[in-house]
């Protein structure tokens, strides 16, 4: 697997990388992650890492220009992992590892699949480190379908994305296979009120000195990147009218980088003593700092990257509050509560009216973690993964034969 970015890193598309890579161990595969200098290790995984570029050692999260420097290394160690490693198949995630993965494809002769996980321009565009109308978009847009057509088998973490590969960049529909994200619902569940109670206090001692929350105030929780893209500051001004219009309710956003920014944003919204910042959480503990939770929120802008957060949301019994879009319906279904993107006040109002019907909000809950457990498995979602691999190498097994005759004519 090749994981252009700082793996692990506690959020999105990493934990997509990381439950694959445990539940197609759990199939009997032998699996190496291949990926930058930066990033945690993961007990029971092998990952493989470039070197660090010597002018930026310390690099964020996203779109940067460093992060060209950063794949030439990761390009050569690609190359190199897969001379040692002799891989039966090359799994390139996000469209860089894609584009790397066609090179290797090409040199050692295996076939590539492409986990899709969202439009790159697009993902750009989010990031503000492209101008949708500025010289280099059409160039980028063309090198993206281009990617998009080279793979032999191309997964989408989102129902969504099949429409937008194939109406959009014209993949053929064929070589499209729906892999959606999952959860562990046995990691990611429902706690009872007294694990709940022990935790607000125990943990928010630990890690934001204070006193904790009381356990009869309703604490409305999101986890992910702290960026606005991802409608964090939209977080904050529904947080705002939510309180000013008379909730007694708690907000906590757990995620990284750039707390600090939201932190003085929450205090100059007013929101100093009711929002809480516990910073990056391991993902290890997620599923116990989402115990704190009554209701969870999914702001997120982008209309095509995945939203996996949502599914640990589900599979933990919490009700959803989301900006519409493709990905929430079809994580949500009729079960999500919904607000135009990026409408504070409806997302706002959205919250409200689960706080004002907090057993209506437990049934959404408990609906929610049936469909997590009944459409999002991550043991369904491997064996579909390894179904794939297998075709394919029979595939390249059957074409081996007519290729040396060609070679040899």
């Amino acid at each position: 697997m090749i994981a252009p970015t700082s793996f692990f890193g506690d959020y999105g598309c990493h934990v997509r990388i990381l439950e694959e890579t445990l539940a197609l161990q759990n199939l009997g595969h032998r699996v190496r992650i291949v990926t930058y200098n930066r990033g945690r290790d993961i007990q029971d995984v092998d990952i493989e890492r470039t070197m660090p570029i010597p002018w930026r050692v310390n690099y964020e999260v996203g779109s940067s220009r460093h992060k060209l420097g950063l794949d030439v290394l990761l390009t050569s160690r690609v190359l190199r992992a897969a001379r040692r490693f002799k891989p039966d198949i090359i799994h390139g995630h996000l469209h860089e590892g894609a584009l790397m993965g066609w090179l290797a494809a090409k040199i050692f002769r295996k076939p590539l699949v492409f986990d899709f996980q969202g439009s790159l321009t697009g993902e750009m565009v989010d990031h503000q480190f492209l101008n949708p109308r500025g010289a280099f978009y059409k160039p980028l847009r063309a090198l993206e379908e281009w990617i998009d057509h080279q793979p032999a088998r191309v997964f989408t973490s989102a129902a969504y994305q099949h429409h937008l590969l194939a109406n959009e960049y014209h993949v053929p529909a064929q070589k499209i296979l729906h892999i959606p994200d999952a959860v562990n619902p046995e990691w990611f569940r429902p706690w009872s009120d007294d694990e709940r109670a022990e935790f607000r206090a125990r943990k928010f001692q630990l890690k934001c000195q204070t006193l904790g929350i009381p356990i009869e105030r309703p604490v409305i929780v999101y986890l992910g990147l702290l960026a606005e893209y991802q409608g964090v500051g939209h977080l904050l001004q529904a947080a705002q009218k939510v309180l000013q219009r008379g909730a007694d309710a708690h907000f906590v956003i757990m995620g990284y980088p750039g707390a600090d920014k939201y932190i003085e944003r929450a205090r100059a919204l007013g929101l100093a003593t009711r929002v809480e910042f516990p910073g990056r959480i391991p993902y290890e503990e997620i599923a116990q700092w989402l115990a704190v939770g009554d209701i969870a929120v999914a702001p997120k802008l982008s209309q095509s990257e995945g939203n996996g957060k949502i599914l640990n949301y589900m599979a933990s019994g919490l009700p959803v509050v989301a900006f519409d879009n493709p990905v929430a319906r079809d994580y949500l279904g009729a079960e999500g509560v919904y607000a135009p993107p990026g409408d504070a006040d409806a997302l706002a109002r959205g919250i409200e009216r689960l706080l004002a019907d907090r057993a209506a909000a437990k049934v959404i809950g408990k609906n929610l973690r049936a469909r997590a457990i009944e459409k999002f498995s991550w043991d369904a979602s491997a064996r579909k993964i390894e179904a794939a691999y297998r075709a394919l190498l029979e595939t390249t097994k059957q074409s081996a034969p007519e290729m040396e005759k060609h070679r040899a004519a």
